[in-house]
C-alpha cells in the first residue's frame, strides 16, 4: 500500500477518534425525571363517551368555580389524575390542567405489550399542554385548578376530564377551562380550550399558547446520531419538516407537532384560521418542543378545539385519520401519514420496499430474515444491470486502441473527434451512457433502502437471531460493560458489536473481487487502494452504532456482491478471450515501414 494511502487512512481515522470523543465527553445528554410527590386518583379504564365538549364546557366546566371567591380558603393540594384508554395510560395534574405522563401501548410481535412514556423531561414549570396567556415566551398558567369528571358531573363521559379555574390577569377576571375527551380505541384525543372574560386576551397579536411535551419519547440520547427530533407541519398541500432547535417558524400550517425517529405528537386545531402562524421550537435544557399561539381576541367567551395525535409514526396508524369511517372521530383527509419519514420524490419506492418486507414477514415471522430475502430479490432484479455496465467496461478496453488512434488524428479538432467517436461507438453497437444509468438506479435504490431500513417503525422490538441482534433498530450487541474508557466509550457506546466487523470484512472482500475483474479500470493505484481499504476502515467507524437492520442489508449485499462478481467477472474473462482471439495476428517477420520508406539497418 502506498505511504499517500496509509496517511490518508490514518489522518481519517484519528479525526473519528477525536470526534467521537469530544462529543462522549461534552455533548452527553442529561436526563431530567418529572416530580412524583403528588396524589394520583383514577378516573377510569374503560368506558364509550361522546365529544359534546362545546355544551359541556360552556354549561359545566366553566359555571364550576364561579363561587370560588365566596367559599373559605382552603389550603391548595396538587393532585393527580388517570384516564386509561386501549391505547394509553394519561396522568393529568390540577397544576394548570395540565398531561404529566402519557404512556402509549405497543403490542410486540410475541404478544407481549410495551410501554412507552411519550411525555418526557416533565418539571414543575413545563408540562403537555400547558396554557400561557400571551406569546410563546411566556410561562405556563402554574394555578391549581378544580377538577370535574364523570363522577362528580353527570354530563361528562367516563373518559373525559375537565379543569377550570379563575385567574386574576392584567387586573381583570379570566375564567380558563380546559376539557379532554379520550375514546377507547384512539391514538387521538380531543383538547378543548374555553377562556372567558371582560375583554378577552389581547396580549398583542396573541391570545395564549400551548406547548406539546417537553420532550417526546421514548428516552432520547442525542449521541446517538441515527437518533431525530423534528419540527413537522401540514399546510394543506405540502410537509414541511426540520431539525428541531430553537428556532421560530414562520409558515402558514394546518397541522404541526413534533417527530422522533418512530413516535411522533400532532396538534390539528379544528379552526386552524384562528391561529398564528408563527411556531416556536424549542431544545433547552434537553426538550423538544413545539409552542403554538392562538390570535388575540376580543370576545367574551371562546371554545376552541384541538384534534391532537400521540403515537406511532407509522403508515398504518397515521392513514386511519384519512378516512373518517376508519376513526371514531370521524376526521378525514387529515393527512397525518405527511408526518412520515421519507426520501422525498423516491417515496413510493419506499412504499414498496415496506410492502415486500411485510408480505415476507407474514411467511417467514422474522424481520431479519425478511431483510435478506429482500436483498436477495433486490440484487436479482439488479444482476442485469450489473453484467451490463461490466460487459460495457470490457467494450470500452476493446475500444481503447482505435480511441487512442482517433484522439491522435484529431487532436486539433474536437468537433470532428467527437464525430468520429459517436461513430465508433455506433459502430460496435455501445452506448457510453450505459454504465450511468445502472449506477444511478442503484444509487436511488441505496437511498430508499436507507431510509425504508433505517425508519420504518414495525422494525421496533423486531429481532433477528435471540441473544446478539434483539432489535434491529438499535445496533447489535454481544457484550457490555459500565466502565468509561477513553476514545473507545466515545463511539462504541460501551458496547461490543460483531455485525460491524462482519460488514466490513465483507466490504474490504468485496473490493478485492471488484479490483480483480478489473471493474475499476481507469482509476490510478491510489484511488483503488484507498476504495479498497481506507473507505472500509472509516465505514467501520461511522457504521458502528447504526440500526443492525441497516447493517443487516448492507451485509447481505456485499456477501451477495462477492457472489455476483465471480460470475460477472468468469463472464468478462470469456469475453476478453474471445476479444483476443477475433483481433487479428501480427506477423512478427513482417518489415515495418515508417514514412512510406522500408526500415534498414
Amino acid at each position: 500500500m502506498e505511504k499517500n494511502t496509509i496517511i490518508a487512512i490514518v489522518l481519517s481515522t484519528l479525526v473519528i477518534f477525536v470526534s467521537m470523543f469530544i462529543q462522549y465527553n461534552y455533548y452527553s445528554p442529561k436526563q431530567q425525571t418529572a416530580d412524583e410527590n403528588t396524589t394520583e386518583q383514577t378516573i377510569s379504564e374503560t368506558g364509550e363517551n361522546q365529544a359534546e365538549e362545546s355544551d359541556v364546557l360552556e354549561n359545566d366546566v366553566l359555571a364550576e368555580n364561579s363561587d370560588a371567591e365566596k367559599e373559605p380558603v382552603v389550603e391548595e393540594k396538587e393532585e393527580t389524575y388517570v384516564i386509561k384508554t386501549s391505547k394509553a395510560e394519561v396522568t393529568f395534574s390540577n397544576r394548570g390542567g395540565d398531561i404529566v405522563s402519557y404512556k402509549i401501548f405497543q403490542t410486540k410481535s410475541n404478544g407481549e405489550i410495551e410501554t412507552i412514556e411519550m411525555s418526557d423531561n416533565i418539571s414543575d414549570t413545563n408540562r403537555s399542554f400547558g396554557v400561557a396567556f400571551g406569546s410563546q415566551d411566556q410561562p405556563i398558567r402554574n394555578e391549581i385548578f378544580s377538577v370535574m369528571t364523570s363522577e362528580t358531573n353527570p354530563n361528562l363521559k367516563p373518559l373525559q376530564i375537565g379543569f377550570v379555574k379563575d385567574i386574576n390577569y392584567n387586573g381583570s377576571k379570566v375564567k380558563l377551562a380546559k376539557l379532554y375527551t379520550f375514546k377507547d380505541d384512539e391514538e387521538v384525543f380531543n383538547l378543548e380550550i374555553s377562556v372567558e372574560s371582560e375583554n378577552g386576551l389581547t396580549s398583542g397579536d396573541y391570545g395564549y399558547t400551548i406547548c406539546t411535551p417537553p420532550q417526546i419519547g421514548p428516552e432520547y440520547d442525542k449521541s446517538n446520531r441515527y437518533e431525530i427530533r423534528q419540527y413537522i407541519a401540514f399546510n394543506g398541500s405540502k410537509g414541511f419538516k426540520k431539525t428541531m432547535g430553537d428556532k421560530t417558524y414562520d409558515k402558514e400550517w394546518v397541522w404541526a407537532g413534533a417527530a422522533g425517529k418512530y413516535f411522533t405528537v400532532l396538534v390539528k386545531p379544528a379552526d386552524s384560521t384562528k391561529m398564528i402562524s408563527q411556531v416556536k421550537t424549542s431544545t433547552s435544557n434537553d426538550n423538544s418542543q413545539v409552542f403554538l399561539s392562538r390570535k388575540a381576541f376580543s370576545d367574551k367567551l371562546i371554545s376552541d378545539s384541538y384534534y391532537i395525535y400521540i403515537g406511532p409514526r407509522s403508515e398504518a396508524a397515521l392513514n386511519k385519520y384519512n378516512s373518517s369511517e376508519k376513526n371514531s372521530w370521524k376526521l378525514n383527509d387529515t393527512k397525518f401519514n405527511i408526518a412520515l419519514q421519507t426520501s422525498g420524490m423516491f417515496s413510493w419506492i419506499e412504499i414498496a420496499l415496506r410492502w415486500g418486507l411485510k408480505m415476507l414477514y407474514k411467511v417467514v415471522k422474522n424481520y431479519g430474515v425478511a431483510i435478506i430475502i429482500l436483498t436477495l430479490i433486490l440484487k436479482l432484479i439488479l444482476f442485469p444491470l450489473n453484467k451490463k455496465t461490466a460487459m460495457g467496461s470490457v467494450k470500452m478496453q476493446e475500444l481503447q486502441p482505435k480511441m487512442a488512434e482517433l484522439q491522435e488524428k484529431y487532436k486539433n479538432d474536437q468537433q470532428k473527434l467527437g464525430l468520429e467517436m459517436q461513430k465508433l461507438y455506433k459502430q460496435i453497437g455501445y452506448n457510453p451512457m450505459s454504465g450511468c444509468l445502472p449506477m444511478i438506479i442503484q444509487m436511488i435504490i441505496l437511498w430508499s433502502v436507507y431510509s425504508v431500513f433505517n425508519n420504518t417503525f414495525e422494525f421496533r422490538n423486531e429481532g433477528f437471531i435471540a441473544g446478539w441482534i434483539d432489535d434491529l433498530t438499535v445496533g447489535d450487541k454481544i457484550f457490555t460493560w459500565e466502565r468509561k474508557i477513553p476514545l473507545i466509550s466515545g463511539f462504541t457506546s460501551n458496547c461490543l458489536r460483531l455485525l460491524p466487523f462482519i460488514y466490513t470484512g465483507s466490504q474490504l472482500l468485496s473490493g478485492i473481487i471488484t479490483q480483480y475483474g478489473g471493474s475499476a479500470a481507469g482509476q490510478s493505484n491510489g484511488q483503488m487502494k484507498f476504495m479498497m481499504y481506507g473507505l472500509p476502515i472509516i465505514f467501520f467507524f461511522m457504521f458502528y452504532n447504526v440500526p443492525s437492520g441497516l447493517l443487516l442489508y448492507w451485509t447481505t449485499s456485499n456477501i451477495l456482491q462477492i457472489g455476483q462478481q465471480i460470475l460477472i467477472n468468469n463472464m468478462m474473462k470469456k469475453k476478453k478471450l474471445e476479444i483476443s482471439k477475433n483481433q487479428p495476428k501480427i506477423n512478427q517477420n513482417e518489415l515495418k515501414f515508417k514514412g512510406g520508406k522500408k526500415k534498414t539497418r
